[in-house]
């Protein structure tokens, strides 16, 4: 930041000085952030042919201001005298650079008249649109009505007309000397409870999201009208820079995460052992697991996480992520408190989600489809160990890093994990009785180091630290596109499906209150795997007290074919972890400029085998028939 910029950020009066300043920096095209005498700020992150302004009364608590402040090019004031210069200042520098330039005035009525606490239903609420004269501007307001009427509504509907002419925002705006093109908006304070004047906090976010994207859609409408500019999506004219607000309660957030290690904490940590008194008690007996300390505060955790501050974010996007976030760090800081107690596996539903009938048929059919191989295959196969699988994870993480120097991922030989490969952060772990089919292990690599550290990494270079550790419920899809990158690699097979249903299998019978025996029992006799192996499954599935996790593999992946079939793409899954319900997120937040694109795509992905592979998914291939 050079010193115009940041005396641009010291409190100032609006004198002719400083509003030359601000034009000089508007025409170089920097981006302007002033606060303004009485609390008011003056904010544009780029040039746009747009100023949303609020002017407050008494104190900046509404939800007008939210909305106002939400935009890239926003000015709030404490009445029309500060602002009227302001806005002649912005709006003369970008009619010059875009030949077009349209107001859009939010403010809230003073009370919800339609709206009482005795009233016997939820009744509609008055929202007042009025516009000048231009026909641009006339259809900009069609456009922000039709946006707002077809807006998810889930308490109540808006009744919009247009207000009396002595009570049109305009009126006051004109006299003040604003000749811009413009939209007046005002509406009901709906979020406020009627006598005691308290917010609905969940309301007020919707309406503040409702009408932010509704002024988004004018926008656009506007300036495709007269030329001034066009968009792939009225989102782009969102915000473009993260301010200090969010990135303060994005390492707040992340420095909660980085104190416990989720999975390492409950995983036991003598699994041989386990497997051993198992088997002498001819596999009756529940076994014995160790943990680790527990290593984190879970108290002092969790009152840092509701202590972080929400305010200021400006970004009703970004704030509803972290919102999200931060009930996910909540359940699982609750689920290492609740450990070795029945509240654990219900504290699990609610996280990973339960085993849907759909889901355990699709898993009983792929085991009915695909037997197990006979102990003359099993004797067959050729095995990597712990320090192959080692060795050629730390050659593929080199290959990567190659292409992305900030790869810095590390590899470590563990003996307190079980048998498998496991990522945390930037770190494979591989435990030391780790042994893996010769056939499997390029394939098992592509799933840890080139879909889990990979989208790690990239998540690490978008400027929040949350799409390296991971939007909420990114899990499933993140083991989704993992397991596919094993089909994509050649190295689906046969027994690697029927170990993904078997864990579906197991959870639902965990959940449906089997014991480790009985589940362990479900998966020999019926299914027919082996006992290391069924044993390994219920291990998984019983860690902790009962953790429903290895069902989302299944689950994640039948997500991911679906979004295949119906023309998806993969390349905003690797800009980091996000769950397939942030698609839309990431594609608006991409469009704004706020994401990169992945600074490396996966490897496998680049032979011709694996793009006829992703064709014959694309069109409708079977998961049964992914074995090779």
């Amino acid at each position: 930041m050079n010193k115009q910029q940041r005396a641009l950020q010291a409190e100032a009066p609006a004198n002719d000085a400083f509003i030359e300043d601000i034009v000089a920096c508007l025409r170089a095209g920097k981006s302007v952030r002033k606060e303004l005498p009485d609390g008011g700020r003056l904010h544009v992150d780029r040039p746009l042919p747009f100023l949303c302004v609020h002017i407050f009364d008494k104190k900046r608590d509404s939800a007008a201001d939210d909305v106002a402040s939400a935009h890239a090019s926003y000015l709030i004031a404490r009445d029309l005298k500060e602002a009227a210069p302001l806005i002649e200042a912005v709006g003369t520098v970008m009619q010059e650079r875009f030949g077009a330039f349209i107001v859009m005035s939010v403010g809230e009525r003073k009370n919800d008249i339609f709206l009482t606490d005795a009233s016997p239903y939820l009744p509609p609420y008055e929202m007042f649109v009025s516009a000048s004269d231009e026909p641009q501007t006339r259809d900009a307001r069609r456009v922000f009505v039709r946006a707002i009427q077809a807006a998810e509504v889930r308490f109540r509907t808006p009744l919009i007309a247009w207000p009396e002419p002595d009570r049109d925002p305009l009126t006051a705006l004109q006299r003040a000397g604003v000749r811009w093109p413009c939209i007046a908006v005002r509406f009901a304070p709906i979020y406020r409870q009627p006598e005691s004047g308290a917010s609905y906090p969940e309301l007020r976010q919707r309406l503040i999201a409702n009408v932010v994207d509704a002024c988004l859609q004018a926008y656009e409408a506007f300036a495709s009208n007269t030329g001034a500019f066009t968009v792939t999506s009225h989102r782009a004219f969102g915000r473009k820079a993260f301010i200090d607000a969010v990135r303060r309660l994005d390492r707040s957030i992340d420095d909660i995460v980085s104190s416990f290690d989720f999975l390492p904490t409950l995983t036991p940590i003598n699994a041989g052992q386990a497997w051993t008194e198992f088997r002498k008690s001819l596999y009756r007996e529940p076994p014995r697991f160790y943990y680790r300390p527990l290593a984190v505060d879970i108290e002092a955790q969790k009152r840092k996480l509701y202590a972080v501050s929400f305010e200021h974010l400006e970004d009703p996007v970004l704030y509803q992520l972290f919102r999200e976030k931060q009930q996910e760090v909540d359940l699982q800081l609750t689920m290492l408190a609740a450990m070795h107690t029945p509240r654990f596996t219900e504290f699990s539903r609610a996280l990973y989600g339960p085993v849907e009938k759909e889901l355990k048929a699709l898993a009983e059919a792929i085991l009915t489809a695909l037997p197990p191989r006979t102990r003359a295959q099993r004797e067959k196969a050729e095995t990597a160990n712990r320090d192959t699988v080692a060795e050629a994870a730390r050659a593929m993480i080199g290959a990567y890093r190659e292409k992305m120097p900030e790869f810095n991922a590390s590899v470590e030989i563990r003996s307190d994990l079980p048998a498998g490969l496991m990522v945390t952060g930037s770190r494979l772990l591989v435990a030391s009785a780790t042994t893996v089919d010769s056939n499997r292990l390029h394939a098992l690599l592509c799933h840890e180091v080139g879909v889990h550290l990979l989208t790690y990494f990239n998540g690490s270079v978008q400027g929040l630290r949350l799409f390296r550790t991971g939007l909420s419920g990114y899990e499933g899809v993140q083991e989704g596109l993992a397991v596919l990158a094993e089909y994509l690699a050649g190295g689906m097979t046969r027994e690697r499906l029927r170990l993904i249903a078997g864990r579906v299998v197991g959870c639902a019978a965990m959940l449906d209150g089997a014991t480790f025996d009985e589940t362990y029992s479900l998966l020999t006799s019926t299914h027919g795997f082996e006992a290391s192996v069924a044993f390994g499954i219920a291990l998984r599935i019983y860690r902790g007290g009962g953790l429903s996790k290895d069902a989302i593999y299944l689950r994640g992946l039948t997500e991911i074919l679906a979004h295949l079939r119906a023309g998806g793409a993969l390349s905003p899954f690797w800009m980091g972890k996000i769950a397939a319900r942030h698609f839309p997120v990431m594609q608006e937040l991409a469009l704004r400029g706020l994401l990169r694109q992945p600074a490396v795509t996966p490897f496998f992905l680049a032979s011709a085998e694996a793009k006829q592979r992703l064709r014959a998914v694309r069109d409708g291939l079977e998961i049964t028939d992914m074995a090779v």
